[in-house]
């Protein structure tokens, strides 16, 4: 993430809680986590992550929209997906530290919240249930993205092999 402002600017527990992260906190849990994130803004065009890149740091958007892209073999960026306002961003890197499979790129600017890893996990001496639920939420956000592709391929194969009369 380069010239984007992470700042140390408070992040309120309102926003918290109404974040896919804060679906099943507490008010005291939210305070909480809400303490060990920031504030950030990114420009527009610019990339949040890149793709190639490891991050250890989740995100959720709290403004503006961003484009998942993925670069050609001619080195064009192509766009895969639409984020949205209230949406997680780079949960897989959060989780597992390696190499992302696409960019993320800001259209228009953009503000989001950020997680680092280290901060996350040293809420697990603080309140473990903290961390237990707002991994659900992470869990819960990959298992939607994954129905969601499992879909679009399945309407895919359809297509292409034109079965179930529907094409």
């Amino acid at each position: 993430m380069s010239d984007n402002a992470c700042s140390n600017m408070a992040v309120s527990a309102a926003v918290i809680k109404t974040s896919p992260l804060g679906d099943e906190l507490s008010d005291a849990q939210c305070e909480l986590l809400a303490s060990v994130m920031t504030a950030c803004g990114i420009k527009d065009r610019d990339f949040l992550i890149e793709e190639g890149h490891k991050d250890d740091s989740l995100h959720v958007l709290t403004k503006g929209n961003m484009e998942v892209v993925s670069q050609t073999a001619g080195g064009e960026q192509v766009g895969l997906h639409i984020l949205r306002e209230g949406d997680i961003l780079g949960e897989l890197g959060f989780l597992d530290g390696v190499e992302h499979s696409a960019g993320i790129r800001a259209m228009g600017n953009c503000e989001l919240l950020r997680l680092d890893r280290d901060s996350f996990e040293s809420l697990l001496d603080k309140d473990p249930e903290v961390v237990y639920k707002v991994m659900r939420a992470i869990v819960r956000t990959v298992h939607r993205i994954l129905r969601n592709m499992n879909f679009q391929q399945v309407e895919l194969t359809n297509y292409i092999a034109k079965e179930h009369g529907r094409y």
